[in-house]
């Protein structure tokens, strides 16, 4: 979602500090929630109970934390919202860098109160999919399509003006959720570096980590374009007004 735009009389604190403390506590909330759910279920209702878990804290948080610095808790997320003037260009880096440290505080939180040889089974919720030798260009091809549903959906719903909704928070946890049901098999259905990050930080498990940067990083630009150039309303289109 995109924050509320602030008057330059707000203070400091409220335009820089605490959207970044927003996304900080959000993503480690999200982060703890979908590790939680892999740890605890290791297999016993596949992929159900970690979609759910990780739609449901997705919605929950955007629609918490998404007045104060736009709920976006994934660093492709913020890369399409500052492309589309959402975000200013001097926040992006706050806000991946503080995605990142709460995606390793919600893999940590996960660890902590999780039993430690399930946390080793799961490898603490990284993802390393299904990604070997041959399995690769379907993996990243998954998660370039999937995080382009996801991205779509958040400009479309939340930034674009002509159809953004209230139901947003929804419209995204609803998405995340049908991405891991769909494609969770394909590649693990990350869709978020920083939620891929964290685990794999934590339990330093980095098969294949790239695929979780590059899949959802390269659908954030061709999202970007895609409304830029076709979807967006005309205050967001660059061409065709």
């Amino acid at each position: 979602m995109e924050p509320e735009a602030q008057p330059s009389s707000v203070p400091c604190y409220e335009r820089r500090v605490q959207p970044c403390l927003a996304e900080l506590l959000g993503t480690a909330l999200f982060s703890f929630t979908g590790c939680l759910a892999l740890l605890e279920d290791p297999g016993g209702t596949g992929r159900l109970q970690p979609a759910l878990a990780h739609g449901l804290a997705l919605a929950v948080t955007v629609a918490v934390l998404g007045d104060i610095s736009g709920g976006h808790f994934n660093p492709a997320v913020s890369l399409a919202v500052c492309l589309l003037g959402g975000l200013h260009i001097t926040m992006l880096i706050p806000y991946w860098l503080c995605q990142l440290c709460g995606g390793v505080i919600g893999a940590g939180l996960a660890k902590a109160v999780a039993p430690s040889e399930r946390f080793g089974n799961a490898s603490g919720g990284a993802f390393v999919g299904s990604a070997a030798g041959e399995q690769l260009p379907a993996v990243l091809a998954a998660e370039i399509l999937l995080s382009a549903f996801l991205l779509l959906v958040v400009c479309m719903g939340a930034i674009n003006g002509r159809t953004s909704t209230p139901l947003a928070p929804l419209c995204i946890g609803l998405t995340v959720t049908a991405g891991i049901l769909a494609g969770g098999g394909v590649s693990g259905a990350c869709m978020n570096p920083a939620r891929a990050f964290g685990p794999a930080l934590v339990a330093n498990c980095w098969n294949y980590h790239w695929v979780y940067w590059v899949g959802p990083m390269v659908a954030a630009l061709l999202v970007v374009g895609l409304v830029r150039l076709l979807l967006g309303d005309q205050a967001t289109r660059l061409l065709l007004k």
